[in-house]
């Protein structure tokens, strides 16, 4: 076979496979329904916020949790910030507020998120009374920009989640807090305006429509797995994994997704839920929704080291062995169809360009047709999910506008193949670095007074307190 026969071949069994995996999520995902709520009282609530450079919404989000969760206790992972983070939490502390920080420092600090969630595994395993139930005890991962909603400890201590002491995690919805900004770039124009607002939109899109029906799917093959914002773990969990080197989180780009893997080879199952969930920023550049891509590309490949543990894991039924699979599989996918795609294209390009009228007679003896239904094909399996957003998250939009956003979700979905090449890229060149996403909120402001009384509060601490309080914001 030609290079063309093979690509065209590939092209076409996994363009069949992809269809028939986007039939299966579909229809799960409009047969999911709500499940009864339980009682938030019967566990003991923590949530832990990994912060790096962090003022410009750190602030915002303890105030949230303070309003709405007064029971729960704050973790905040001060992971070497070099502006305000510290001094926000620390206002807090001293106010009497039920939030801890855990100070990170150089060279041990910004090693990755894993190892600041463990900084703060650490510190609530040390701060817990000897002989408390580890089952009772719930951690709740937040990013620094989270706001779950008020119903989160409900919801997940119902007895599909929590109440199941089978359940070693619990992943929410994750919804985009700022897809209605009218004017996210001030001053950049109406199309660098639009743009924006569309790509915030797409990212809401694509976590409440694809990445929603992926994890409702999962609980038919029992491989649900957390993500690394609005992701709950019970403490007996997390020490069945990591109690003897006191690091249940790993080393992998994709920690959120490593930890879920863990669980399930250590004989717990995940749940996901849509009756709560956590609201975050979406990215308004495309250039940093790639650098965030591709490091989750190159943590699902890093996680190709389990597969050898999950095939011969009793944990996982062949069904859920083979989701697995088909996820970390992706990547890898991508560059295999990157060559299968583009190798038909570039052949009919160079053909329409060099031979126009055997070009013509391909099209007109049956080959129109035939690129119609490939094209109809190849962007319908994602076009769809715009009428479906719409049908089951966003019912105020038109149907005009979820019809385009269904069709830019194909456009968007083409950048995966440049993720996936850049991803393959750094692991060759055996580059591991954490890039941290930049947000797009202005800076929590701190009150004059609750500054001066911080200051005042800092007189009081050991030199080595004083250090950690105080870090790099000397004026």
């Amino acid at each position: 076979m030609t290079l063309l026969d093979t690509s065209v071949s590939l092209s076409f069994v996994l363009g069949i496979s992809f269809l028939a995996y986007v039939a299966v999520i579909v229809r799960n995902y409009l047969r999911a329904r709500s499940l009864p709520p339980g009682d938030p009282a019967a566990f003991d609530w923590h949530f832990f916020i990994p912060c790096r450079d962090e003022e410009a919404v750190i602030g915002a989000t303890l105030d949230h949790l303070d309003e709405h969760f007064p029971e729960a206790t704050v973790w905040v992972v001060d992971d070497h910030s070099t502006d305000g983070t510290a001094e926000l939490v620390l206002v807090r502390e001293h106010a009497g507020r039920p939030v801890h920080l855990v100070s990170r420092h150089l060279p041990e600090a910004r090693t990755g998120k894993g190892d600041a969630l463990n900084a703060a595994y650490r510190a609530l395993n040390a701060e817990l009374w000897h002989g408390t139930d580890a089952d009772r005890v719930i951690v709740c991962v937040l990013d620094a920009d989270g706001r779950p909603s008020p119903n989160l400890f409900e919801v997940c201590s119902g007895q599909a989640y929590f109440g199941d002491r089978r359940i070693g995690g619990v992943q929410v919805e994750v919804r985009m807090s700022n897809r209605d900004v009218a004017t996210p770039l001030p001053g950049r124009g109406p199309v660098a305006n639009r743009c924006a607002r569309l790509l915030a939109r797409l990212q809401d899109l694509e976590f409440r429509g694809p990445i929603s029906a992926m994890q409702i799917t999962r609980r038919h093959t029992g491989t649900v797995n957390v993500g690394g914002n609005g992701q709950l773990t019970r403490l007996s969990a997390l020490d069945s994994i990591g109690f003897d080197d006191e690091q249940p989180w790993g080393k992998a780009l994709l920690e959120d997704f490593e930890l879920g893997l863990r669980l399930m080879l250590a004989g717990w199952r995940n749940g996901y839920t849509t009756d709560a969930w956590v609201d975050q920023e979406a990215l308004w550049s495309m250039r940093q929704l790639l650098t965030q891509r591709v490091r989750w590309a190159q943590g699902s490949m890093q996680c190709a080291r389990y597969m050898r543990s999950i095939w011969g894991s009793r944990e996982f039924t062949t069904l859920g062995f083979l989701e697995v699979l088909y996820f970390m599989a992706q990547p890898w996918l991508q560059l295999v169809g990157l060559v299968a795609y583009l190798v038909p294209i570039l052949v009919f390009s160079y053909n329409a360009v060099t031979y126009p009228q055997f070009t013509l007679d391909f099209l007109q003896h049956g080959g129109a047709p035939l690129l119609l239904i490939y094209l109809l094909i190849g962007v319908g399996e994602f076009a769809l999910w715009g009428p479906l957003y719409r049908r089951r998250c966003e019912p105020d939009i038109s149907l005009r506008a979820a019809l385009g956003y269904g069709l830019a979700l194909a456009l968007y979905a083409a950048a995966t193949y440049v993720v996936a090449v850049r991803a393959f890229w750094r692991i060759l060149r055996r580059k591991d670095s954490w890039h941290k996403t930049a947000r797009t909120a202005l800076p929590h402001p701190v009150d004059p007074l609750d500054r001066l009384d911080h200051i005042d509060r800092i007189d009081h601490l050991d030199h080595r307190d004083r250090s950690a309080a105080v870090g790099e914001f000397a004026p």
